[in-house]
């Protein structure tokens, strides 16, 4: 049988940060959560590390695909395989250590009487460590900017260290998720806010990552300036 929880790791790669994030974090829970990485191929040898892992530890669970195919799909494919193995908990988080992985038993205290918590950047303020101020201001306009225009009340919307209840991506038809980067957040997000579910914000610090590059760009951000209007007009118009 599977652990409660599922925290899937989308990777392209991160070999360096892979080698310390896991058995960081099956040291603060490691009768409870599973870890699943979705590696895009990486060159690095990234899931070829993540594979040799899965040989000695059944809590290490991969995923290998070809190619860069984004985010939002790789966060799509874990949530299938979390569904289709019977996982209560699914978690989203990130490889470069931003996400802190000391946080998890936050989450898993919060998701309690939630449907999905989002670890949040703006909940207390603004909690970021190391952003070049232009990516800090464009981060949290964005979240303004999508509240302003879904009516959504979450204070940070393109976070990406987030939980998710069963129950909850359960509603939600996976095939009809095709964004990627801050706009698949904001579209989970207000997909389980549409549904009526809970959504609990708990307060986090972010972290610029530890090491490798960003996998921001121009195309994500124009993506998400659109999602919100998108995802505005079809809850109008009864087709989330």
């Amino acid at each position: 049988m599977p652990n409660e929880a599922l925290i899937i790791i989308p990777t392209y790669n991160e070999l360096d940060n892979i080698k310390t994030l896991v058995p960081d974090i099956f040291a603060l829970e490691p009768e409870r959560v599973d870890i699943l990485v979705v590696d895009d191929g990486s060159p690095d040898g990234t899931g070829d590390y993540v594979a040799s892992l899965a040989e000695k530890d059944e809590r290490v669970k991969l995923i290998r695909r070809e190619g860069k195919q984004g985010l939002g799909s790789a966060y799509v494919a874990g949530f299938r395989y979390a569904l289709e193995r019977g996982y209560d908990y699914v978690f989203e988080m990130d490889a470069d250590y931003s996400h802190d992985p000391k946080e998890i038993p936050n989450f898993l205290e919060a998701v309690a009487d939630a449907d999905l918590v989002i670890g949040s950047r703006y909940v207390t303020g603004v909690n970021v460590i190391n952003w070049p101020m232009r990516r800090l201001l464009l981060s949290y306009f964005a979240s303004h900017y999508t509240r302003f225009i879904t009516g959504m009340p979450v204070k940070d919307p393109t976070g990406g260290f987030k939980c998710f209840r069963r129950r909850a991506l359960e509603a939600i038809d996976l095939d009809r998720i095709n964004s990627n980067g801050y706009s698949f957040q904001i579209e989970m997000n207000f997909k389980v806010y549409k549904k009526g579910f809970r959504i609990k914000e708990i307060p986090i610090i972010f972290h610029d990552r530890v090491a490798g590059d960003s996998k921001m760009n121009r195309a994500i951000v124009y993506e998400a300036v659109f999602m919100v209007w998108k995802l505005r007009l079809r809850s109008i118009f009864g087709s989330l």
